[in-house]
């Protein structure tokens, strides 16, 4: 929404506002007002004012946001277990990976309004970690079932209450920088999926071939200029499939943020797991009831252990460009789902986070590098020297130390496997 008064009046109007304090915005702004929640000064730098925005959406759209949180996070083993998982770590921070994703929804909805799916293991971590989250909001699936059940429940518990509610899945593990632009994206497809029975997924503009990301091809501008029509998803592309993506220039990467109805959700669910919808429904009437416990022990498992991607997406775009009701909205933020240690050193040095000359991240005591290039160190009570070394991932806990070379990190989820084949449970 643009602003018709100089931008310099609307900074010093929040600047000299406290945290939370009320305001009135210039008598040519959109609406009456809004809470400083966020930002001490929202004003990004393309002219959109924010908190504006929010105030006039949020009257009109229930907005939900969905947290996924399941994920054991094996490939950041031995820092994240299966009780310790990655979402609940620092990883880039001192906050952790769920507590950034919940705090940057934060001006568009509120603790309340929002859910986190999860496991036993990892929910009271969750709960402490999340003040002001209705404990009853953390729902805590008996066994993992993948992303399609997860979402589905969501989708018909809340559907019970208010079916145009419009959920928001978001993964609870990734890195989003320039936040006033990803609550821009957000606004516009939270109004997309509010529109009619739609799916919106977010996508980033890809910044080079990358093979460990999904895509999305899209296709003509949607009628409100909004949103780009869905052609297809694809899988994980090899290296000369990837370049010809990024060279064709529509195709984007899939976030895994996706914004429906929880009619729309509810119903696609019906229409493409049949076996599965009629237990989820089920589940979900047995909820606030003596029973829900016994019942979602029961009849979770015998949920398919499916993404939602798999389930719904890909079945939905075969319909056809113009007749899936898919939509992306293309985010110009920047985005890392952190999905490696290598990932997590490359984040860290183009952040300028940490980093040395010679390409080193380390989080130690103090480290010294003679000859030694481009590694990832994590020792947090240790003084650390490298002398003639390169391109390794060192990782060293209380009771575990992974030495690993950089390009292998994908593979550090093996040693979990491993781990627990030969029974040495307490280390994973």
């Amino acid at each position: 929404m643009k602003m018709s008064v100089p931008p310099s009046a609307i900074r010093a109007l929040c600047e000299s506002a406290k945290v939370g304090q009320q305001i009135s915005p210039p008598r040519s702004a959109p609406v009456d007002g809004f809470c400083l929640e966020k930002y001490s000064s929202p004003l990004c730098a393309n002219g959109i004012f924010v908190g504006y925005y929010v105030s006039s959406m949020s009257n009109a759209i229930d907005f939900r946001p969905v947290i996924l949180a399941g994920g054991s996070g094996t490939r950041f083993w031995p820092r994240s277990r299966r009780a310790h998982a990655k979402q609940v770590l620092a990883l880039d921070g001192e906050r952790s990976m769920i507590q950034q994703t919940v705090e940057r929804l934060k001006p568009l909805t509120s603790l309340e309004k929002t859910w986190v799916i999860t496991n036993e293991l990892l929910a009271q971590e969750i709960a402490e970690q999340l003040p002001g989250l209705p404990p009853v909001q953390i729902v805590q699936e008996p066994v993992a079932r993948n992303t399609a059940p997860a979402c589905g429940l969501a989708a018909f518990l809340i559907e019970r209450e208010n079916p145009r509610a419009v959920l928001g899945v978001f993964p609870s593990d990734h890195v989003i920088g320039d936040e006033p632009r990803f609550l821009k994206a957000l606004q516009k497809g939270i109004a997309v999926a509010a529109a009619g029975e739609n799916i919106v997924v977010l996508g980033i503009e890809p910044s080079r071939p990358e093979t460990g990301y999904g895509y999305i091809e899209t296709g003509d501008l949607a009628s409100n200029d909004s949103a780009l029509h869905v052609r297809r998803f694809i899988e994980k592309p090899n290296q000369n499939r990837a370049e010809e993506f990024v060279a064709a220039g529509n195709y984007y990467w899939n976030s895994g943020m996706f914004l429906w109805s929880a009619r729309t959700l509810a119903n696609a669910v019906r229409e493409h797991l049949p076996e599965t919808a009629p237990l989820l429904e089920t589940i979900a009437a047995a909820w606030g009831t003596p029973q829900f416990d016994e019942v979602f022990r029961s009849l979770y498992p015998k949920c398919e252990n499916i993404s939602v991607d798999y389930a719904v997406l890909e079945p939905r775009s075969a319909k056809g460009e113009h007749l899936s009701n898919l939509y992306c909205i293309p985010a110009e933020f920047s985005w890392n789902d952190l999905g490696s240690w290598a990932s997590l050193y490359e984040y860290q040095l183009e952040t300028r986070m940490r980093g040395d000359d010679e390409g080193n991240v380390a989080e130690t005591v103090g480290h010294i590098s003679i000859e030694a290039n481009d590694n990832y160190v994590f020792s947090p009570k240790k003084f650390v020297a490298l002398v003639g070394v390169e391109n390794l991932v060192v990782v060293d806990t209380e009771d575990a130390l992974l030495i690993a070379h950089r390009n292998h990190s994908q593979d550090v989820g093996k040693i979990v496997k491993e781990l627990s084949a030969a029974g040495r449970t307490q280390l994973i």
